[in-house]
């Protein structure tokens, strides 16, 4: 589908209407954020994408689809990948199981998570996301392209919809975690066996939902029966042990 035809898809599928979002601390991160943008009529304002918060919400929403794009649900189902993505990189930056060394997870070693996102050099580990020649984070202009139309149908109309809905939670969820570290449980984070194979708990890695993606070595597939498989992404935990 090319870019024209992906942005009338989109648009049709742009109608009003909220629905509520995810239950408990996400809610009112979604509500907070929600308030504080429509101060001026405008339902959607992100943060700076040279800013921490900025910069983790537009890997957020760019990782998760929107209503009319490919794998959308539901809100709600949108919502719960935007989490769970979060919980990927928190557990890479400060949840390395024992008997994994964090450049074996995450690719680079460090405590910053925008290093996380944008790994080191030629090892990228978020596509789209990276350093440029004088160090700055940024993203690649298809991101914020797609960001700025999403922005663009989110500041339509009289009152916000889902598209507002969607790009404040992202948003929101990413300063509550620049300014206090994770927030709420990770769905994946009791998780011992699958399978036959003994697990670490917790997610560490995400790919598009697709059966031959696969990052291969210890990581262990979150089947469905788990929720392993949210808003077109299939999750990946690790082996207990590693081979």
């Amino acid at each position: 589908m090319n870019t024209e035809s992906r942005r009338r898809t989109i648009r049709r599928a742009a109608v009003a209407g909220q629905r509520p979002a995810l239950a408990g601390v996400f809610a009112l991160i979604l509500l907070t954020s929600s308030t504080l943008a429509q101060t001026d009529s405008t339902f959607v304002r992100l943060d700076p994408t040279n800013t921490t918060s900025g910069y983790l919400a537009r890997l957020l929403i760019n990782e998760v689809p929107f209503p009319g794009e490919r794998a959308y649900v539901s809100e709600a189902e949108t919502q719960g990948a935007m989490v769970e993505i979060l919980g990927v990189l928190h557990s890479r930056l400060r949840q390395v199981p024992a008997g994994y060394r964090q450049e074996h997870v995450a690719g680079v070693r460090s405590t910053d998570i925008i290093d996380i996102i944008c790994g080191t050099g030629e090892k990228r580990q978020c596509e789209g996301f990276y350093r440029n020649d004088t160090g700055q984070f940024v993203a690649a202009p298809r991101v914020e392209e797609r960001l700025d139309y999403l922005i663009k149908i989110a500041n339509s109309g009289g009152k916000p919809g889902r598209f507002a809905n969607l790009l404040n939670f992202g948003q929101g969820l990413a300063r509550a975690y620049a300014r206090e570290g994770i927030a709420g449980a990770d769905r994946y984070a009791r998780l011992s066996r699958i399978g036959r194979t003994p697990v670490t708990g917790r997610a560490y890695s995400w790919m598009t939902d697709v059966d031959s993606f696969h990052p291969g070595g210890n990581f262990v597939t979150i089947p469905n029966s788990d929720e392993g498989s949210l808003g077109g992404n299939r999750f990946f935990t690790l082996r207990k042990t590693p081979k």
